[in-house]
């Protein structure tokens, strides 16, 4: 599939098929992911992934929609903000990066036939107990990665014209 196609054709899975998932797939995807541009290359992301059978309980407390642990992977993509490029004001840039990490391995997924929703309205707490994370290590967003069972809806998007400003705002 041609980019512009795929990103037409991606969309936000709230429905999921309890099929395995190829671990060649799962492999790409993560590969996706680590190829990803990273402020200075320092790639402080980590991602933790979470085979859902028998834990759906559990996973529900990170987010509590029954959909969200259907999928047979859940991934969870952290940062590591004490590892990360810090601009001169201050910024760090590891929302950016894992952002980007993120979005890199959801645009592979949907290449692969595969199904996400990126989710960032999950209990950050119930994340860092479940999945063990280490202190510093912060869980940014996650995403479900299964095969669809639900089809795209419409997607709305603002027009171009809205959302671009040329020299100047």
């Amino acid at each position: 599939m041609e980019f512009a196609e795929l990103i037409q054709a991606r969309y936000s899975v709230r429905g999921y098929k309890p099929d395995p998932i190829e671990e060649e797939k799962l492999q790409g995807v993560l590969e996706a992911a680590r190829l990803a541009p990273t402020a200075a290359n320092r790639q402080a992301i980590q991602f933790v992934v979470v085979h859902t059978s028998g834990r759906e309980e559990e996973l529900g407390r990170i987010y509590d929609r029954d959909w969200f642990a259907r999928a047979p992977i859940v991934i969870c993509a952290c940062g590591i903000p004490a590892d990360n490029w810090v601009r001169n004001d201050g910024k760090n840039y590891n929302d950016v990066d894992v952002a980007i990490a993120m979005d890199h391995l959801i645009l592979a997924a949907a290449d692969a036939g595969l199904g996400t929703c990126w989710i960032g309205a999950f209990d950050p707490e119930a994340a860092r107990e479940l999945l063990g994370l280490p202190e510093g290590v912060e869980p940014i967003a996650f995403t479900p990665l299964g095969y669809p069972a639900v089809e795209a809806g419409t997607k709305k998007r603002k027009d171009l014209s809205e959302l671009v400003r040329y020299e100047r705002w």
